[in-house]
């Protein structure tokens, strides 16, 4: 990935080409929004452009899912159908990843986003997406854990089974291959 937060002209055409045609795919995710206005603030913010590259990179299919309607911003998540691929075998946040003494990952959920600009997503937003389609049929999302759950070694994480949404704990040190994390980004 490159250590430059912004994208070159070329690179920002071919995001907002890919964004534009999942947008029009996926217009129930985000009904009353018009892809126009979301095109317009994502070309005067070059930095916000450059993290929904990380997260098209690494497989997290960003879309709008919402818009804030205090601020205008405009919330976009991961859509991909499981956790996204180029996320998934981290531990939960770098506390956790110091902690292991033998077969580290190779990076935590909570130090790949904030590398990345954007955050993980929490309960009620896991949710939310999950009214959207159905996510994590084979896969999990590690999700934001309250500080007590978090100070006691534990982290959350949650999937989609049994037609049910189902949010879980593990160590916050654990990690696995089918588990990843989703991301959300205000624009």
């Amino acid at each position: 990935m490159s250590t430059k937060k912004k994208l070159s002209s070329e690179e920002t055409t071919g995001l907002l080409k890919i964004l534009k045609a999942r947008f029009g795919k996926n217009a129930h995710r985000h009904k009353g929004i018009e892809w126009e206005d979301v095109e317009k603030r994502l070309k005067a913010n070059p930095a916000k452009l450059w993290s929904l590259q990380q997260m098209e990179q690494t497989d997290g299919e960003p879309d709008v899912v919402a818009q804030d309607a205090k601020t205008g911003e405009y919330l976009f998540y991961d859509c991909a159908a499981e956790s996204p691929k180029g996320r998934r075998s981290t531990c939960f946040d770098h506390e956790a990843l110091e902690a292991r003494k033998e077969h580290k990952p190779g990076d935590s959920a909570l130090n790949m986003a904030g590398t990345m600009g954007i955050e993980v997503l929490n309960e009620e937003q896991y949710r939310q997406l999950q009214q959207l389609g159905e996510f994590d049929l084979k896969t999990s999302s590690w999700i934001q854990t309250p500080a007590p759950i978090r100070k006691l070694g534990g982290a959350l994480f949650a999937d989609r089974r049994y037609d049910h949404i189902f949010v879980y704990h593990n160590g916050a040190s654990s990690y696995y291959a089918a588990r990843g994390f989703r991301g959300s980004l205000r624009v």
